[in-house]
Parts: structure tokens; C-alpha cells; sequence
């Protein structure tokens, strides 16, 4: 049985850090990824760096993307002009994003629901004449920093909307980790009437540490897609409190453990974890990667200074 990893951690993992990496770490970071058998990776965001500073750097690093032919790399794009700088920089995927509330919506886009559509529908378009790939992200869907509780007829509507654009697959999104297995059976088995089951996604966040829980909830309906974080990086500026994704290390041990494959080499995922980490200069969330980590340091040999003191 296949799953497939969508690797967002350059794009939603860094860009709610406080600091910020340079584009050659950056890079770097991304080599290591596909390196570790990663065949899908979100790079960056071509929003106005105004916004998102922490990606201000996406076409220098797009174009520098490590070129291997089994991984495809995309990037979020707000309208037209975020593609064009997707499309300049040589990109044949991008990816769409809008909430399933009003209010996280208004925030995050500056537009309602209802004005997204068309500025949405207006950038699928012209990405697909170009034979470009499009993906789809409906954020809040099991609810919402200001509004709570989120109707499931809102994703279900926005869901819709996005694959009428010609999106080939939906990111389902539990922005600020709220979602309980229970409710992520509830979704899904709703959404799967909908969408065939081959183009719905998970995105879930670890925040009150239902992650993996929600993970294998999905599964159970079929989903055989997931957006992880390595090291469980993430948040969003526009959602108080909301911690990092599901971390990909995390994410890839448990699949392995219940005989799913994924095609990743889990040690180079601690690799590239432990990289990120270092660089941010702080522990991050992964439960896996800390337990590598504490295992490799336990295995090295205690140095010990000749002659006494050192």
C-alpha cells in the first residue's frame, strides 16, 4: 500500500519562523529532502514578501532548485502575478489556497470567499494553458481562530469550486489543529461523496497533538495523501496559537510501522531534520528526530581529556 508525502516544510514549515534562512540553506534543505526519497516538495510562496518576509527569497531559490526528474516542486500563488514569478522561475506546479471561513479568508487574502473565486478561477486557467499542475489548499476546515466551528457545507462548497477550476488535487486543512479522529471521519466520509478519494489530501497540524491520530483517521476513509513538515515546522501568521504541521519524520515512521511505503528513507529524513534544527538553532518539534538524535548522542564515545585536566 502507497502513500504519498507532499513535503511542505521550505514553504509552510519556514514561513512563520522568526528566523529567517538564507536562499543556499534553503536550497540545501531541499536537496536533503529529495535526497531522502521525497517525490513532492513545496519550495515557497510567490506572496508579496510584505507579508510573508521569511520567503522573500522564493524566486532565488526556485531557480535554484536541485533538478532530479522523479520530484516535482511547486509553489503557493495568490493570482496572476504570483504565477508569472512561479512560471519565470521555471516551476510546472503551483498550488492555490483559500479558507473555509469567511473571516481566516479575509484575513489571510484580503477578499471574501466569493471575491476569491474568480481571482482564483482567473489563475488556474491561464496555469493550466501554460500545461502547468494545480493543486488546491482549503485552510480552516475544521475550524476557525475567529469563528470557531466551521460548517462542513463551507468546505464541501469551497472544495467543489476549487476542482470546477481544474485543480487536480485538494489540500484539506486543519489550519490551527483542532480536528479530533472523529471529526476527520465525519469530513472526509462527506467530502469523499464529492471527490474521489485519489484527489483529497490531508494537511494536518500537531497543535494539541492529534496529528498522527487524524493521519490514520483518514486513512481509514481512503486518503492516501499527506502534507507533513520536516522536523514539524510551521503555523500560520494569520492563526494565533497554531503550531507546526505533522512533522515528516513523525509521519513517516508511523506509516512504515502500519506496512505502509512511502518510498522515503526515514534516516535521511532525520538527516535533513537535524540540519533544519541546527540552523534554526533551537529543538524542534519532531518526536522522532529528538529520539534520533538522543540515540546517536548516547552511541558516541565519551571523550576523555590525557593527563588528567583538560
Amino acid at each position: 500500500m502507497q502513500v504519498q508525502i507532499v513535503e511542505v516544510g521550505p514553504r509552510d514549515g519556514l514561513q512563520n519562523e522568526q528566523k529567517v534562512l538564507s536562499a543556499p540553506e534553503k536550497i540545501r534543505l531541499i536537496e536533503m529532502l529529495a535526497e531522502a526519497g521525497l517525490q513532492r516538495v513545496e519550495a515557497s510562496s510567490f506572496v508579496n514578501p510584505k507579508w510573508i518576509p521569511q520567503l522573500a527569497d522564493a524566486g532565488e531559490v526556485c531557480r535554484s532548485l536541485p533538478h532530479q526528474s522523479r520530484v516535482r516542486y511547486s509553489a503557493l500563488v495568490p493570482n496572476l502575478k504570483g504565477l508569472e514569478r512561479a512560471r519565470e522561475c521555471g516551476l510546472t506546479e503551483v498550488a492555490l489556497f483559500m479558507s473555509a471561513s469567511e473571516t481566516h479568508n479575509l484575513k489571510n487574502i484580503n477578499k471574501s470567499i466569493e471575491e476569491t473565486f474568480p481571482v482564483l478561477r482567473e489563475t488556474a486557467r491561464e496555469a493550466l494553458a501554460l500545461g502547468m499542475r494545480v493543486r488546491g489548499y482549503v485552510s480552516t476546515v475544521f475550524g476557525c481562530p475567529y469563528e470557531g466551528e466551521v460548517p462542513l457545507d463551507n468546505t464541501r462548497k469551497v472544495t467543489n469550486e476549487l476542482i470546477s477550476m481544474g485543480v487536480y488535487e485538494v489540500s484539506i486543512g486543519d489550519t490551527i489543529g483542532v480536528a479530533t479522529p472523529l471529526q476527520v471521519h465525519q469530513v472526509f466520509a462527506a467530502l469523499v461523496k464529492d471527490v474521489t478519494t485519489e484527489r483529497l489530501a490531508g494537511h494536518f497540524h500537531d497543535t494539541r497533538g492529534t496529528g498522527l491520530a487524524n493521519v490514520a483517521a483518514a486513512l481509514d476513509e481512503g486518503i492516501r495523501i499527506f502534507d507533513s513538515s520536516i522536523g514539524g515546522l510551521g503555523g500560520c501568521p494569520y492563526a494565533p496559537g497554531a503550531s507546526g504541521n505533522i512533522s515528516s519524520e513523525d509521519l513517516v515512521y508511523m506509516l512504515h510501522g502500519m506496512g505502509y511505503e512511502t518510498g522515503v528513507s526515514l534516516e535521511k529524513l532525520v538527516e535533513a531534520g537535524a540540519y533544519v534544527q541546527q540552523l534554526l538553532g533551537r529543538a524542534l518539534p519532531s518526536k522522532v528526530l529528538q529520539a534520533a538524535l538522543a540515540q546517536s548522542h548516547r552511541r558516541q564515545p565519551e571523550s576523555r581529556a590525557e593527563g588528567g585536566k583538560a
